[in-house]
C-alpha cells in the first residue's frame, strides 16, 4: 500500500448556510484530504501550519483516524489561518466575507522524512510555488502527483502554475476554473488544453451534477448521488480529492480504469461531507455506512442499455 502525503491548510471556518451558521469550527483542505483518505486505511501524512489558538484536541482526533500530523507546523505566536463564507440559497454559489491569512503568509512546508518516499502526493490548493517546494523535497519522483488550484492562482500567479503543471500527473478544478486556465467553453476541449500543460489527466469536478475524467482522448463520467438536504458544501471538493487518492493509494493502481473506481469513491465521500456543517460528518462516519452508500451509487450507475 502506498504512502498518501497530502499538502494542504488546516483552519478554522465559519459558515453561513441557509441551513444555519456556526462560529468557528475545524476546516481546511488538508482536514477534508486526510479525513477522507483515512476511510481506507492508508498511511496518510498531513503538511501543514497552525497557530498557537489550534485547540490540541483537533491534531488528537487527526491521530485518533491514523493520521500522521508530524508534518503540521505549530506556531505558538501565531493565529490559525481562518476563512468565513455565506453560501446563497442555490448552495453552488457563495460569497467570502473573512480571509486571515495568518501562520499561512510565511507558510513554508517542511516534508517529514518518512514521508518523503510517499508513492502518492495530493497537493492541495495552495501558491503552486509552496506546491512546488514540497516536490522538491521528495526523495523520489512520486509514482503519482495530484494538483489542486482555484481561480485566485490563476490570477496572481499563472506562470507558476504552467511550472508546477508540468510536474503534475492529475489537475483536479471544477468546471469554471477549467475554463478560465484553458480559456475554452468546452469542458471537452478545455480538458485537452489542460493536458497540454503537462497532467496526463484532468479531473473536472461539477458540484451536484458529478465529475469528469479525460486522458489522452477518454472520458469518464460520475454523477453525484442525488441528495435531499445538502447542509453545507465546504470541503466537499476536499474530500473528494481525499477519496479519490485514498483508494488509488490502497488499490495501487493508478491505471484510468482504477481511477474511474476512484473517482466513484471520491464522490461517494463527497456526499457524505455536505450532509453537516465543516468536518463533523466525515469524524463520525462508519466504514458500514461508506459501504452502503456505495451500493446505492451502484445502482444509480448501472444497468444494461439494450441495443437492437
Amino acid at each position: 500500500m502506498s504512502k498518501l502525503l497530502a499538502v494542504g491548510t488546516v483552519a478554522f471556518d465559519a459558515i453561513e448556510t441557509p441551513f444555519g451558521k456556526t462560529d468557528k469550527i475545524l476546516g481546511g483542505s488538508g482536514t477534508y484530504v486526510g479525513l477522507a483518505a483515512s476511510q481506507f486505511g492508508v498511511e496518510t501524512g498531513v503538511v501543514s501550519v497552525v497557530g498557537g489558538d489550534f485547540p490540541a484536541s483537533y491534531l488528537e482526533m487527526m491521530n485518533s483516524k491514523g493520521i500522521n500530523t508530524d508534518g503540521i507546523e505549530v506556531d505558538k505566536e501565531g493565529k490559525t489561518f481562518f476563512w468565513s463564507g455565506k453560501y446563497h440559497n442555490d448552495m453552488n454559489s457563495r460569497d467570502t466575507l473573512i480571509t486571515e491569512l495568518n501562520v499561512l503568509e510565511t507558510f513554508a512546508p517542511v516534508v517529514p522524512e518518512n514521508f518523503k518516499d510517499a508513492g502518492i502526493v495530493m497537493l492541495g490548493n495552495l501558491h503552486p510555488l509552496t506546491q512546488a517546494s514540497v516536490l522538491d523535497q521528495m526523495a523520489e519522483r512520486p509514482k503519482l502527483v495530484v494538483l489542486d488550484t482555484m481561480n485566485f492562482w490563476m490570477d496572481i500567479a499563472l506562470d507558476d502554475l504552467h511550472t508546477v503543471l508540468k510536474r503534475v500527473d492529475v489537475i483536479t478544478i471544477n468546471d469554471e476554473e477549467a475554463r478560465q486556465l484553458s480559456g475554452e467553453y468546452s469542458l471537452v476541449n478545455a480538458a485537452k488544453k489542460i493536458h497540454e500543460m503537462g497532467p496526463k489527466y484532468v479531473v473536472i469536478k461539477k458540484g451536484e451534477h458529478g465529475a469528469l475524467l479525460f486522458n489522452d482522448g477518454n472520458m469518464f463520467y460520475a454523477p453525484a448521488l442525488p441528495l435531499a438536504e445538502v447542509f453545507d458544501p465546504t470541503g466537499a471538493g476536499d474530500t473528494f480529492a481525499g477519496g479519490f487518492c485514498g483508494f488509488l493509494a490502497k488499490t495501487e493502481d493508478i491505471s484510468f480504469n482504477n481511477m474511474k473506481n476512484a473517482i466513484i469513491y471520491g464522490s461517494n465521500l463527497a456526499s457524505f461531507c455536505v450532509e453537516k456543517f465543516g468536518t463533523e460528518r466525515m469524524q463520525e462516519l462508519t466504514a458500514d455506512e461508506v459501504k452502503t452508500r456505495l451500493q446505492a451509487f451502484k445502482e444509480l450507475t448501472q444497468f444494461d442499455i439494450k441495443i437492437s
